[in-house]
């Protein structure tokens, strides 16, 4: 099978520059016979500069198929240069609105936190509904935090630290609810570390301010123990008789019953 092959541009030059030359050789023979020497020497420099002219055209057209695949290179390079640019500039920015919404989140997250916190602390200054000794009123949020400490100090059995605390509570909240209930554990804390004449004071301040508190009838019979631990049996005698006839069905009046018993 034969084997086709297009033939180029400066293919065909150069074989009709090689026909021109055969051409010329022959015309050369045929003027040598048919023309004078002038005539031949004339139409063989004619031929020879035409051939020159197409081998110079030939070479042209070579060097600018050269120069224009050297140009469409440089172009092609320059387009993937650009390119690589443009995926660089692509990658940073990308980068960026990752972080910004990265930074986004985080503040959102932060806002949502503090303003909880917010939240909170408004809720915590306001007075809220609580119950104590069967007594209900609205409590500062202070004030409560206040008086738990001192009761967790007494409960601990650190008695002479929540005297301090007690006491310290009753000067700064006089007009507080936690008042009646701070001086029934304050005459308690005292009758422990045996400051029985203290104790019987604030004993007597929660009677006179509510006599109708559920801690009252506890607050005389201890008054009547703090008598007894100084020697006043009379005094004693006494403050369990009242206790009886003002709070009868109390326990602290079953117990009163029993110590008026003894003392007969």
């Amino acid at each position: 099978m034969k084997t086709f092959r297009t033939m180029t541009m400066h293919d065909k030059l150069f074989r009709f520059s090689g026909l021109l030359l055969v051409g010329l050789f022959t015309v050369t023979g045929l003027h040598a016979a048919l023309f004078e020497d002038d005539e031949a020497r004339k139409a063989i420099l004619d031929l020879r500069q035409r051939v020159e002219f197409m081998r110079a055209d030939a070479e042209q057209a070579k060097k600018g198929t050269a120069d224009d695949n050297a140009t469409l290179t440089r172009s092609l390079l320059d387009m993937q240069r650009q390119l690589e640019l443009l995926r660089a500039e692509l990658a940073t920015l990308r980068g960026l609105t990752e972080k910004q919404a990265n930074d986004f989140s985080e503040l959102q997250k932060h806002q949502k936190e503090q303003s909880k916190l917010f939240l909170d602390r408004v809720g915590k200054l306001e007075p809220t509904k609580i119950s104590v000794d069967g007594v209900e009123f609205l409590a500062d949020p202070v004030e409560r935090r206040d008086f738990e400490t001192a009761l967790g100090v007494f409960k601990k059995g650190d008695f002479p630290a929540s005297q301090t605390l007690f006491s310290g509570f009753i000067g700064r909240y006089p007009a507080s609810p936690y008042v009646t209930p701070a001086l029934f554990w304050l005459g308690n804390a005292q009758y422990a570390t045996r400051d029985y004449k203290e104790a019987i004071v604030n004993f007597r301040a929660l009677i006179a301010k509510k006599p109708d508190h559920l801690r009252a009838p506890e607050a005389v019979l201890s008054i009547a123990n703090c008598q007894l631990e100084l020697k006043d049996v009379k005094g004693a005698r006494k403050t369990l008789t009242d206790l009886v006839r003002a709070y009868p069905e109390s326990e602290a009046a079953s117990a009163a019953k029993e110590r008026l018993a003894v003392l007969k």
